[in-house]
């Protein structure tokens, strides 16, 4: 990347709108709470043989879990339809998330082995792109199980599409495993990269690439 002169001021364009960065930590915080919260929950009755440690759990009972979790649920389904809506109306999705191939994705992430995938603030590659379209539909299906789980009797018209109550349990646990997988992906990569992290904050970042 071609360093600016002293005399070429250095020149930051807006590569996060407002709406982007307030609904990303908005649900960056409600997905914490849902997670350490659900792991409360199930830790009361384990799908498998083991349980989280109290540590990384909140609600303190099963109860005061619950609550949290539902707390956490409507914000975090409230800041989704903000997102969604921004994301339509402002035509977000397509021009950050397409387009998508499985030859980009194979390249990109061949490049990215090899620390030599190019970044530049605001702009996603076909890696990134992947995950984003991943993570969303699997948030579809997150709330989708959680309200089967949630309300078994009033939709069990839901519970029966995903297979009954046991199974949507299951589907609602891998579900947010894989959301929780694509988190720790992201930090990973704010790590490797760190200047992604600021631009989130003030929504400018300057212009040109950084390598990853």
């Amino acid at each position: 990347m071609q360093k600016p002169t002293l005399s070429e001021p250095v020149r930051r364009a807006i590569v996060h709108p407002l709406a982007i960065r307030a609904t990303h930590w908005v649900n960056a915080f409600a997905m914490a709470c849902m997670a350490m919260s659900g792991w409360a929950i199930y830790n009361a009755s384990p799908l498998f043989p083991f349980r989280f440690p109290a540590w990384a759990t909140v609600g303190g009972w099963l109860g005061g879990s619950i609550a949290w979790h539902l707390a956490a649920m409507w914000l975090l389904c409230a800041n989704g339809l903000l997102y969604l809506g921004y994301g339509m109306a402002t035509r977000h999705f397509q021009r950050r998330f397409l387009p998508l191939s499985a030859r980009g994705v194979l390249r990109d992430a061949s490049l990215a082995v090899r620390l030599r995938l190019p970044h530049r603030p605001g702009a996603y590659n076909a890696v990134q792109r992947l995950m984003y379209v991943m993570v969303l539909s699997l948030g579809v299906l997150v709330v989708a199980s959680g309200l089967a789980i949630w309300k078994p009797v009033q939709l069990g018209w839901l519970a029966s599409l995903l297979g009954g109550f046991d199974t949507a349990r299951h589907v609602h646990f891998f579900a947010m495993a894989g959301i929780v997988g694509f988190v720790l992906v992201h930090l990973a990569l704010v790590i490797l990269v760190p200047s992604t992290l600021l631009p989130m904050l003030t929504g400018r970042a300057a212009h040109g690439d950084a390598k990853a």
